[in-house]
């Protein structure tokens, strides 16, 4: 454990963003699953919908640094790339 009040602040900011950084990430894999299973049922509407919604949660995400932007790039390429397949 830290000894200097300076670290012990700092300590106690990386586990509150630790914890945040934690839960965005969660809910975005909550979100790219349901995507994912919309493709995987052949619903184009569905999955272009979700999608969408998606895009702007991971955009956000990149902005805000909780994933790297080339990361997020990644994703939104495999996605989209599935979902043209679908036609």
């Amino acid at each position: 454990m830290a000894n200097i009040q300076s670290a012990k602040k700092r300590s106690r900011q990386a586990n509150s963003r630790n914890e945040l950084k934690s839960s965005q990430r969660a809910s975005m894999r909550t979100m790219i699953k349901n995507v994912e299973e919309a493709i995987k049922d052949n619903d184009v509407n569905k999955s272009k919908d979700l999608f969408v919604s998606t895009q702007k949660v991971l955009d956000k995400l990149a902005n805000k640094k909780v994933l790297s932007k080339n990361a997020v790039a990644r994703q939104k390429s495999r996605l989209s790339k599935s979902i043209k397949k679908l036609g």
